[in-house]
């Protein structure tokens, strides 16, 4: 397959309409413009809510006890999930007046594509326990909108069927660790053979977190046929495998699901820097050079180790509170570590994401790009593709938006002069927030 820079689709993302209309695209003001215009027309975008705290609420009417488990839970008693949360009340942003943003650009670059703003679809596993067409959808909508997309390597879809939904949108591959290195080695072979020419290696998952809902009600939705064993069963070395241990897929699809999961994906061995390299070296060699990336880098010393290694990036994240309890804010660190490295590699940032404001501080904090998973879950779960689309269409248009009453023309205009921030301790929200 041919790897070649994207560009901008040049399509009108207007948060109301169903359909992307066709046509160029007015500098500026096309996403955002007449966001009343179809709010009464009972379609299934303009009835899904746009306010955040409302989606979930939503989401959580739609799913089955299981699947708004799974999306939901918080590894211990969430205080790292409402760490994540505190940490965006801290900064504060400061606008700009008569600043001609008649003429703005939320465009950006991520590892060669041009992409419509600097906001992604996070990797995020299984995503047929909300929706019957999963990761299709997303990926779908992902390039219609031209932003990058992250498939999970624990998805609920083949990497070729995934593959064809993005179409010639910007997609990169999530790999969570196998200790199974020929079968790491395929996995790699058949994401970038399929146009996903960014690695993106979780390093805080091999074992789940403690998740007091999930574990009360033995809710671990990989064993209950939700596709949970699909991405890898189009794998010829997991097909070996299989026949290997005497497993028929055909015949017993769960058994199957499970041992993909159980040995490839949470098998609860632990990796070490030197097992990192070795990864990153397989992935380089595939794929002529492309970029490898850290995901789950929290603390300053990983990420300068990161650099002297010669990784080409890094997503902080400590995925948005699932892993650690009592950890450190996902925005705390990415301040932290923005000030140590931030010249020196290219850093992304997710978890606690819930609106165009929190990306754009985190862009202002350092974060050259940010990921979103929770939103785009609720989406899914309420209306599939239609649902997705709705969310991240009122997401960019919100983020036009403020840029266009904030004074902000691009994006290369956001840095920590356009916020103020609160000391560290502060105390900023309750203890329980909707959001």
């Amino acid at each position: 397959m041919t790897h070649s820079i994207k560009t901008s689709s040049e399509k009108c993302l207007t948060p109301t309409t169903p359909t992307l209309p066709s046509g160029p695209l007015p500098s500026g003001r096309c996403i955002s413009e007449n966001p009343f215009g179809t709010q009464t027309t009972g379609n299934t975008q303009s009835s899904t809510p746009a306010n955040p705290a409302e989606i979930e609420k939503l989401a959580k009417e739609k799913l089955s006890q299981g699947g708004w488990y799974y999306s939901s839970c918080n590894a211990g008693i969430s205080w790292t999930h409402l760490s994540n949360r505190q940490a965006f009340y801290r900064h504060r942003i400061v606008p700009r007046m008569l600043v001609d943003t008649n003429q703005r650009d939320t465009a950006t670059e991520i590892f060669g594509h041009r992409v419509s703003a600097p906001i992604g679809f996070a990797p995020i596993g299984i995503n047929r326990i909300y929706h019957p067409t999963g990761e299709l959808s997303v990926a779908k909508v992902a390039q219609e909108l031209n932003l990058a997309y992250c498939l999970s390597s624990a998805g609920s879809y083949s990497i070729e069927d995934v593959a064809k939904a993005n179409g010639s949108g910007p997609r990169f591959f999530q790999l969570y660790q196998s200790p199974d290195d020929e079968l790491c080695i395929s996995m790699l072979q058949r994401a970038f053979d399929n146009g996903f020419d960014a690695c993106m290696l979780t390093t805080d998952t091999w074992s789940l977190g403690w998740r007091h809902n999930d574990i009360f009600t033995g809710n671990y939705a990989f064993y209950h046929d939700h596709g949970a064993g699909d991405l890898g069963l189009q794998d010829p070395v997991f097909q070996k495998r299989l026949k290997e241990a005497g497993i028929d897929p055909a015949k017993n699809p769960k058994e199957a699901g499970a041992k993909w999961i159980d040995e490839n994906i949470w098998h609860g061995r632990a990796m070490t820097w030197e097992k990192m390299k070795w990864t990153m070296a397989q992935w380089k060699r595939i794929s002529g050079g492309r970029p490898f990336c850290l995901k789950g880098i929290q603390n300053v010393e990983d990420a300068k180790k990161a650099v002297e290694l010669g990784v080409d990036g890094i997503v902080v994240s400590n995925h948005a509170g699932r892993q650690v309890d009592g950890g450190i804010s996902s925005l705390d660190a990415l301040e932290k570590i923005v000030d140590a490295v931030g010249d020196k590699i290219y850093i992304m940032f997710d978890s606690g994401v819930r609106s165009a404001a929190d990306a754009f501080k985190a862009l202002a904090i350092g974060a050259k790009f940010v990921f979103i998973g929770r939103l785009w879950v609720w989406g899914l779960s309420i209306a599939g593709e239609h649902g997705v689309r709705h969310v991240l269409k009122s997401l960019l248009a919100e983020f036009d938006i403020l840029m266009e009453v904030g004074g902000f023309v691009s994006i290369d205009e956001i840095d920590r002069s356009c916020i103020d921030s609160l000391p560290n301790s502060s105390n900023l929200i309750a203890e329980h927030s909707a959001i």
